[in-house]
């Protein structure tokens, strides 16, 4: 008997998540040179982990046969103190994405209905599918989130609504002003999930932590993947109210966050000057690769996050000529965009190569 026959029929439709190729697949597969190869398609950042929190994961890896403390007391403490909210208010998970599976165990069955934007983050779709709901995607206006729309397409089915700000994979964001009112509008029944993976690049992201003070259903989402350089230790938090944090540590499993990780990311947070030189450089080095894109004639969609949305035609052609002289991107096609192309922003230098390579291309 094939093992398909025996899996639930929702498996086998389920979509598969694309990750960005790793420098080493690409090296292997092409004949290249890994230390000729440049990768700009996973949101990384260029500047590599905080050293601090480098260094501290090295410490921790000398008890690496203990397990990790499973409920995260010392981060969740750290983060209180640093988000001004109780210990008991944030849910630490493997990453933000295992939060968002978290979301999906309490709160998503058959017949269920969970709003998104069109494009957003797909695993906002691929976890909906998961559990037998359905994805109601409202596509954006010039492109970012039609908050209006979406409010629209809340129904008495709804569970979950995803915001992403910045949004990705375009970049943009609503306004604060725009954020808070929509949130204050959800209807009780409704949890709202703001995922704020890359507010730390923004100079005014929206402040959620009055609203959840009022006992608003609301999550917000953020990752020590991005600012923070920590991308391969998978760590990321949400911040809600206590009830909503008790359910989710209710449906996570033990031991879920490493101790290495844990220990980077307690240190990370104390390393302000590397975030703050990291938000300052991608401020500068967006400019820099936003402007030359444009002076190749391409149309670039203003970003506030550390990526460039950028429509060059052949998507698919242009990722894999890219590819081959070294340079990895991300090609929009799984986004329902096969004329655009997602690209990380680098270090200077590695912005003036992809430049370069582009224009020899184009």
């Amino acid at each position: 008997m094939k093992i398909e026959s025996l899996v639930k029929p929702s498996v086998l439709a389920q979509p598969v998540y694309e990750p960005g190729k790793p420098i080493e697949y690409v090296a292997r597969e092409l004949g290249l040179d890994p230390a000729g190869i440049i990768k700009l398609a996973s949101n990384e950042n260029p500047f590599g982990p905080s050293p601090r929190a480098l260094a501290a994961a090295t410490r921790a890896l000398a008890q690496g046969e203990l397990y990790p403390d499973g409920g995260c007391f010392a981060l969740r403490q750290k983060l209180a103190q640093a988000h001004g909210l109780g210990a008991d208010q944030f849910i630490v998970g493997n990453g933000s994405n295992e939060i968002i599976e978290l979301l999906g165990h309490a709160f998503l069955g058959a017949g269920d209905e969970v709003v998104m934007g069109q494009p957003a983050f797909i695993v906002y779709k691929l976890v909906t599918l998961l559990f037998g709901a359905k994805a109601v995607e409202v596509p954006l206006a010039n492109h970012r989130h039609d908050l209006a729309a979406m409010m629209r397409a809340i129904t008495p089915k709804t569970r979950l609504v995803f915001v992403a700000s910045p949004n990705n994979p375009t970049g943009t964001a609503n306004t604060a002003e725009e954020l808070l009112a929509f949130a204050r509008g959800l209807p009780e029944h409704v949890v709202g999930v703001f995922d704020e993976a890359y507010a730390e690049f923004q100079e005014s992201p929206a402040d959620l932590r009055p609203l959840i003070r009022e006992g608003r259903n609301l999550i917000g989402l953020r990752t020590f993947s991005k600012i923070h350089g920590l991308a391969s230790l998978r760590v990321g938090y949400g911040y809600t109210g206590a009830g909503l944090a008790a359910v989710l540590n209710r449906v996570r499993q033990p031991f879920n966050v490493n101790a290495i990780g844990q220990a980077a990311a307690l240190a990370a947070l104390d390393d302000r000057d590397f975030t703050e030189k990291c938000a300052r450089e991608n401020r500068a080095n967006r400019t820099q690769l936003e402007a030359g894109l444009r002076a190749l004639k391409l149309e670039v969609v203003p970003s506030e996050a550390n990526f460039v949305l950028v429509k060059v035609g052949a998507g698919a052609r242009l990722f894999d000529a890219l590819q081959r002289r070294g340079v990895i991107v991300r090609p929009m096609a799984s986004y329902g965009m096969p004329e655009w192309l997602r690209i990380t922003v680098g270090t200077k230098t590695q912005n003036e190569r992809v430049l370069v390579e582009l224009k020899a291309l184009l």
